[in-house]
Parts: structure tokens; C-alpha cells; sequence
């Protein structure tokens, strides 16, 4: 069975039996027909994968992986923050009439500072420091600046990557302030892996851990029937997972050149309502 399964699952059944519900508070989200949307939530969660062990695919129901990967390097290698370069239509009702959702995720990444080795931007800092000086305790990105949150049409839930080598592996750590645990649990887990490996294949180094943060876990209410059915279905092997070894470099990187061989999954659950 996947091992993000049964992590999946522990999550979702702690927070369903020992979270907090914001029913009656005051809550920002809504539905489509303007009801509050409320939840039920847990602070602090912690979730560990161990990349060298398989890659953290949910079977319960298929993620679209390579949808999840054009997003991831939209934001990381593309450092785009205009949907009009983005596959899917997550983002469009954040976006604006020319496409673009403000001075938010691949906008920051595009940011030049000045760092030791010189003037790079986020990404660079980290490719280079992975490959000149693996070991240092400063290798991280951060996308929540806040001289710029009010020109973002949304302020970032995945905001924050630390990466730590150890050995000869590579691991990190994913600080997200919120998340909607149907919608985007592991949408945004596949995609942070994936990034490990490209980041570890370009360095000479090995997958390793990938730890998940999430200050604000969440199910909304909408959801809660789904996931309590989600989490009584069967589990299934992860998925095989491969990179093209010919890539060396990371700004050469395609959804193509993930390969994702016997992925068993359940069915899918369509037209989850998104609150807003």
C-alpha cells in the first residue's frame, strides 16, 4: 500500500474527530451561492515522507501529476505569475484580464537579491548553494513578502521551502500556512517531491525527506462527506516514479520528463466545490 495513503488517511480522521469547527465564527471563505464556507480545522500538522523509500502519490483517488509538475514549474523555472503560461485553469478566477494574479509566487521568484556569490534570484541561490555549498544551514526560499501582499491577488499558502543536505541526500521542508485538505493535500505533496528530485538530480545528490507543515489543516464542510467516504476506500502500491536522467539542469526540466509507470488508483471525485 502507499505509504501517503495511510498518512493521508491518520490526517484526515484527526482532524474530523479532534479538530475545531469555525461553524458560527467569523470566517473570509465562501461558496459559490455566498453561504460562509466553514470547517473543521487542525493546527500544526506535520507530515513525513521518505522519498527514498517511494514516491507519496495518493491511490485513493488519481492526483494529475503532470498537471501538479506544470504548475510546480510555472512558479519555480518559468517564474511566471500570468495563467496565459499555465496549463491547467486552477488559477483563473485569480487572475485579472491580461492574466496575471499580481506580485504573487513566480513573481517573487523572478526577484533579484544580492547574495554572496552575487545578484540571483531565489531559485539560483538555492541551485547553487545545493551544488557549492551543500552542507550550509541557508538554503531556503521564501515567497511571503510582505511589502508586496497587497498587489497579490492571492497571498501564498505554500510559501516557504528549507532544503538540508544529509550525505549524500536531499531533504526539506514545506511550510504552508493553509491548506484544503480534499482540494490540494496532495497536489501540493506530489509537487514539492518532485521538485526534490529535480533539485537532488541536478546536484548530484539523492532524494531524501520531504516534511510538510500545514499551520491550518483544513476539511470544509462541503467536504466532509467526501472525505469520510475517501478514507474508507482501499489503498493501492505507489506508483513507480522515474526523472529523465539525460536532464542536468533544471531549467531544462518538462512535465515530460516525469514518468509515472503503474499508478492504481480508485475512482475520481468530481466537481468538488471550491470555497473562495
Amino acid at each position: 500500500m502507499s505509504k501517503a495513503d495511510v498518512i493521508f488517511k491518520d490526517m484526515c480522521r484527526n482532524v474530523l474527530d479532534h479538530g475545531f469547527s469555525t461553524e458560527g465564527q467569523v470566517v473570509r471563505a465562501r461558496w459559490e451561492d455566498g453561504t460562509p464556507a466553514y470547517t473543521i480545522k487542525s493546527f500544526g500538522v506535520v507530515n513525513r515522507y521518505d522519498l527514498s523509500e517511494e514516491f507519496p502519490a495518493l491511490t485513493l483517488r488519481k492526483t494529475a501529476i503532470k498537471t501538479a509538475v506544470d504548475e510546480l514549474l510555472w512558479i519555480w523555472q518559468k517564474k511566471s505569475n500570468n495563467i496565459h503560461e499555465l496549463k491547467g485553469k486552477i488559477w483563473d478566477e485569480w487572475a485579472d484580464e491580461t492574466g496575471s494574479i499580481g506580485k504573487a509566487y513566480g513573481y517573487q521568484m523572478a526577484q533579484k537579491y544580492k547574495f554572496a556569490q552575487g545578484e540571483m534570484d531565489q531559485v539560483d541561490n538555492v541551485l547553487w548553494q545545493l551544488k557549492n555549498t551543500p552542507y550550509s544551514r541557508r538554503i531556503m526560499t521564501n515567497l511571503y513578502n510582505f511589502a508586496d501582499l497587497s498587489e497579490m491577488h492571492l497571498e501564498p499558502c505554500a510559501y516557504s521551502m528549507t532544503f538540508n543536505v544529509t550525505g549524500d541526500r536531499l531533504n526539506a521542508i514545506l511550510n504552508q500556512r493553509s491548506q484544503d485538505i480534499l482540494a490540494a493535500n496532495n497536489w501540493n505533496v506530489v509537487q514539492y517531491a518532485v521538485l526534490v528530485y529535480m533539485f537532488a538530480q541536478v546536484s548530484g545528490l539523492k532524494p531524501g525527506e520531504l516534511v510538510h507543515v500545514i499551520a491550518d489543516a483544513h476539511i470544509y464542510d462541503r467536504h466532509v462527506p467526501l472525505i469520510r467516504e475517501l478514507i474508507e476506500r482501499p489503498e493501492y502500491p505507489a506508483p513507480k516514479f522515474h526523472l529523465n536522467p539525460d536532464v542536468k539542469d533544471f531549467y531544462d526540466f518538462t512535465p515530460d520528463d516525469v514518468i509515472i509507470e503503474d499508478y492504481q488508483t480508485g475512482p475520481q471525485i468530481t466537481n468538488i466545490p471550491i470555497a473562495v
